[in-house]
């Protein structure tokens, strides 16, 4: 189990389950002698049983975990279904805030560092409406990173489904 802690806007732990789970699994980031966890990996983990969290001495619950984050990040369940889902079937999923994404997804298999992700994710609610524009952007970034773009809906029941668009030469 690992024993991890919160604070103010990340997740971390030292513990030699947080870096044997990481060697494995690659769930969160190798940083000044410990693993920091995204939003979406402590809320999996706390989820899954692999993690107690605590807030100082006080352990911290799902529930009081998801209405701290959804303080910061509006889209947090949606992400978290998203996430949860693809780690349940095997992908090793990370952030893409630097492509203005949620996440890239690796193949199964593929660890990062050992090779780059496949796709670009965007996680949108089942009636959330953006324009053509912003579908041609999101493309466009894919495009432009050497990725395929990946749309994950969520309905209201929350279930995902998922797009993988790409271009196509007549």
């Amino acid at each position: 189990m690992i024993i991890g802690q919160f604070s103010g806007e990340k997740a971390s732990s030292n513990s030699s389950e947080a870096f044997s789970l990481y060697e494995k699994s690659r769930f969160g980031e190798k940083i000044s002698g410990r693993i920091e966890y995204s939003f979406v990996e402590a809320l999996y983990l706390l989820s899954e049983g692999k993690m107690n969290l605590f807030s100082g001495k006080k352990e911290i619950e799902l529930d009081s975990l998801i209405r701290k984050i959804r303080k910061i990040d509006k889209k947090i369940e949606i992400r978290f279904r998203v996430y949860k889902d693809l780690r349940n079937k095997g992908y090793i999923v990370k952030s893409a805030l630097k492509f203005g994404a949620e996440f890239r997804v690796y193949e199964k298999g593929v660890k990062p560092g050992e090779d780059h992700a496949k796709w670009i994710l965007y996680a949108v609610k089942e009636n959330e409406q953006f324009s053509w524009h912003d579908f041609a952007a999101k493309n466009r970034v894919a495009h432009s990173t050497k990725k395929s773009l990946l749309l994950a809906i969520v309905d209201e029941e929350g279930d995902v489904s998922y797009y993988n668009v790409g271009w196509m030469r007549p």
